[in-house]
């Protein structure tokens, strides 16, 4: 299905921004990730965004036959080695007309200083309506009392009514005045 038509001792010589290129997708979306092995989903994003899968020649199933196809059994992620080995089964399948090395030279220049792309994720916008909802000078009856004038949250003391312990009944106009007439 996939060819490769490289000898066995065909190898190019790894660039450096290759490499980096390699390891900026490998790290993208995971913090725990270290770089040096890439999953199938950043294969496919990293393929998808350079280029080399161009939904004609190249689909994304493909991608993911030849992901699957050179990664140790039992694994989920490749090496920068497989990924070499990767880009060697897909590249005669994307540029048929060219040479295998002319090929594979084409689809490392695709790659080469490429970084993850965050096209299409939702971007928090402030709208008018947004601004409008949440500018607490606006707010009234109950909601006026959760905040102060800065804007800053009262916390607790706006949000619960606070016990009044002193005896006296609510909205009590002579609260405080025992004291001073009974002397």
């Amino acid at each position: 299905m996939i060819f490769s038509s490289f000898p066995d001792n065909f190898f190019l010589p790894s660039s450096q921004t290759l490499e980096e290129t390699f390891r900026k997708f490998a790290i993208y979306g995971d913090t725990a990730a270290s770089g040096n092995d890439m999953t199938g989903k950043n294969f496919s994003k990293m393929c998808k965004e350079c280029g080399v899968m161009d939904g004609k020649a190249v689909t994304s199933t493909d991608i993911d036959i030849v992901f699957n196809k050179v990664k140790t059994k039992g694994a989920r992620t490749i090496t920068f080695g497989e990924f070499q080995q990767a880009m060697k089964e897909i590249c005669c399948k994307r540029f048929k007309g060219k040479s295998p090395e002319e090929a594979l030279q084409a689809v490392y220049g695709l790659m080469e200083g490429k970084e993850p792309g965050s096209a299409g994720t939702t971007k928090a916008c402030k709208a008018g309506a947004v601004d409008r909802l949440t500018d607490t000078s606006k707010y009234t009856g109950s909601h006026k009392e959760r905040f102060d004038e800065s804007g800053k949250g009262k916390g607790l003391a706006g949000r619960e009514d606070l016990t009044d312990n002193s005896g006296y009944v609510g909205a009590y106009k002579g609260q405080g005045t025992y004291d001073q007439t009974h002397k």
